[in-house]
Order: C-alpha cells, then structure tokens, then sequence
C-alpha cells in the first residue's frame, strides 16, 4: 500500500467527518477527527494485548458518500418582483446537502463486545458535540464541505448479512448563515451601539420598517388633552 493511498484511504474512507468546536472546544485548533472515537476502544484493546493492528482495512468504521450530494442548489423565486426582467433572473440559494454511509460490521480482531461501546461511546459524543452548538466538517473526494449541521444518523442495513445494525447513515445539512456569520453582523451592531454611533437603517421592527418610511404627525394628536377633559366631566355628571 503506497502512502498516497493510505492518505486518501484515512482521510476520505476511515475519518471523513471532523467535529469542530463543541466537544472539541478544549482540544488545539478545536477539531477532532471521528476516528478517534471510532477506534478508541480498538486501539485501547490492542495496546493491551500487544496485538493492534494498523491496517486500516481491518478498521471497524468505513465511510463512502451516498448518491444525491449537494455543490449547488436553487430555486426560482415564484412571487413578485419589482419586473418581469429582475423575476425572469431570480434565484434563491438553498442549503446544500451530503450524506454518508458508514459500514461497521464485526471482522477482524474486534469483537461485538467492542462495536458496543463504539457505537455507544460515538453516540454520546454526539449528543454532546450537538447539544453544545458544534459543526461538522465532511470531506469527500471531490469537495470539502464545512460548517454543517448533523440532521440524523439512522440505521438502514440490508438483508444481505446476517449481522444487523451494520449500514448507518449520516445526514448533514450546510445552513444558509452560519453561525460565524451571524456573529459578525450581530458584532458590527453591538459595536455601533456601543461607540454611541447612530444606526440609520432600521434593522429590528417599527414603522419605518413596515411602512418604508417614518409616520408624519404620530406622535402628537390635536384636542387631546380637552377631549380628556371632555371625557371626565361626562363621566363626573353620571
């Protein structure tokens, strides 16, 4: 095995998935490799026994892309525009998409003992990685894709095997703004208002936004105060 090909086999076979931030908050450059829970009760077991095996054929998890992969995807936009010419040319961006099969049946040194606690273990990891706003970063032979979201892992073994629970899918989805985005546009606001800037586009709601434009004479009304008194004689006189 050349080491070009061990390169390609661990990083788009063995360890496709890379975790960022999250559960990797406190590991140098947050990111940590999905082989390194996949294989952690395999390495501890083969430490232990003096026996561990490098191939990374024998490894327990193998990772391949599904077909229906996203680069890019659009929409028409069906409603109305300010003309025809700016419709005829309107797209709207969406997330994009990639899946993954992950295959992990028992052979070699590992044992069902051992599938148990990894699949247990990565479980848990990524309850954790997920509940704590972590992404994801997925590499393929053709495309690197970064800061996704997981959606799902499910089961969809086949009957071809008399093992079960040994074809898994990973769903991940890459949202539209991602969250060092919205942090950036949510800094420059915060900046202004900490500088004492003033912030001439509104941004959060009100009638300027509603409207298109500032109401003339809102905040004062005519006979206000006489029809408050009007109002309270009548009410005195019942």
């Amino acid at each position: 095995m050349t080491i070009a090909r061990s390169l390609f086999q661990l990083g788009n076979e063995i360890s496709p998935i890379i975790m960022v931030g999250g559960i990797a908050q406190n590991i140098p450059g947050q990111m940590l490799p999905i082989v390194a829970i996949t294989e952690a009760a395999n390495f501890t077991s083969g430490l232990l026994s003096g026996s561990f095996d490098l191939d990374l054929d024998q490894y327990l998890c193998h990772f391949e892309p599904l077909p229906g992969g996203t680069l890019v995807e659009n929409s028409i936009g069906s409603y109305p525009f300010a003309n025809q010419t700016v419709a005829a040319n309107a797209i709207i961006a969406q997330p994009l998409h990639i899946s993954l099969k992950m295959s992990c049946p028992v052979k070699g040194s590992s044992s069902y003992v051992t599938k148990f606690v990894t699949v247990s273990a990565l479980k848990a990891a990524l309850d954790v990685h997920n509940n704590s706003g972590g992404t994801y970063i997925v590499a393929t032979p053709a495309f690197i894709y970064e800061s996704l979201i997981l959606k799902g892992l499910r089961d969809i073994s086949g009957g071809d095997t008399r093992q079960v629970q040994t074809q898994w899918q990973w769903d991940f989805e890459r949202p539209l703004l991602t969250l060092n985005q919205a942090d950036q546009v949510l800094g420059n606001l915060m900046n202004k208002i900490d500088g004492g800037l003033p912030i001439t586009t509104p941004s959060w709601s009100g009638a300027a936004v509603a409207t298109g434009s500032t109401l003339a004479g809102a905040t004062s009304i005519n006979g206000a105060s006489s029809l408050t008194g009007t109002a309270s004689a009548l009410l005195a006189d019942l």
